[in-house]
């Protein structure tokens, strides 16, 4: 198995889809999380070619947001979309990485995106609440390269 299935075992997997759900209760936001080995490229960019590929950019608010993680790289990025960065401080995921961050350094990879996910929703549901006919418009699935 690649480092990728090692990574995250089943059950870890669906603590964090979870984690998605729950976060996505209180916000229109939409919340992806995508794993892979390695990139070649910067992680920022290649964040933002995975934010497209998943079609991310298309929601309707433009309010959906990735935590892509290289795993060998040991490096992860959070990134927005237009309207979220449109209307927030330029430090508005710095609680999100940190939370993640704090855990990550302890190997606690699983909690790290857990937490970063549930930080990460309470942020957009101060922009971005819940609403009456608001629908799940991306899959919560764990998505790997």
């Amino acid at each position: 198995m690649s480092k990728v299935e090692d990574f995250l075992s089943k059950e870890d997997e669906q603590e964090i889809v979870e984690a998605i759900r729950i976060a996505e209760k209180n916000t229109s936001g939409e919340i992806r999380v995508h794993i892979e080995k390695t990139t070649s490229q910067d992680a920022y960019d290649r964040a933002l070619e995975v934010f497209h590929e998943l079609k991310m950019d298309e929601t309707e608010l433009q309010n959906g947001v990735l935590i892509y993680m290289a795993v060998e790289d040991k490096t992860f990025v959070i990134c927005g979309d237009k309207g979220i960065n449109d209307i927030v401080e330029a430090d508005f995921w710095n609680c999100t990485r940190d939370v993640m961050v704090t855990q990550f350094k302890q190997n606690k990879f699983k909690q790290g995106l857990v937490d970063g996910i549930l930080r990460a929703g309470e942020q957009l549901k101060k922009h971005f609440p819940w609403q009456e006919g608001d629908t799940n418009e991306l899959s919560n699935e764990i998505s790997k390269g």
